[in-house]
């Protein structure tokens, strides 16, 4: 599973020309999923994920999490995020989960990040959607599965 965390200060999500979410100061995550993930895996970059600390603080030093300053998310599936570049020049998308797992993994994070107590905004699963957004910083950091120690 892959968490690609943008801090923004503002972002959205339009499915045919309607807003289906919008944050305010917070973090957009594009989320992707493979076919080995599971709820375990989930759980644990939703737990990275919340208490990640890259806001800043009175001293101007990233100590705050997304909790810390009572921010939003907006979750977006994205399976491109399991795009395999290697081989020409037309990805291949094998290694993203079949779109029924997918959803049912990206619907199970999101539950679980809004039993977090943080505000939770998403996109629409499988739709076509065009996001806006205004990085804050920039910061831009991707959490994946394999990379994170298993506990």
């Amino acid at each position: 599973m892959r968490f690609l965390i943008q801090r923004v200060q503002n972002a959205s999500v339009t499915v045919d020309g309607k807003i289906s979410g919008s944050i305010e100061n917070g973090f957009l995550v594009l989320i992707g999923i493979t076919n080995s993930d599971t709820k375990q895996t989930a759980d644990t970059l939703i737990k990275k994920l919340v208490n990640l600390r890259v806001f800043t603080d009175s001293n101007d030093k990233m100590n705050l999490s997304i909790k810390d300053i009572n921010g939003s998310l907006l979750l977006v599936s994205q399976f491109t995020l399991y795009a395999d570049c290697k081989h020409g020049n037309r990805p291949g998308f094998t290694d993203a989960a079949k779109p029924e797992y997918a959803e049912e993994l990206y619907n199970y994070v999101v539950r679980e990040c809004k039993n977090q107590a943080i505000k939770v905004q998403t996109g629409e699963f499988g739709a076509d959607m065009k996001v806006n957004l205004l990085n804050d910083g920039p910061v831009t950091i991707m959490l994946d599965s394999n990379d994170l120690a298993k506990n």
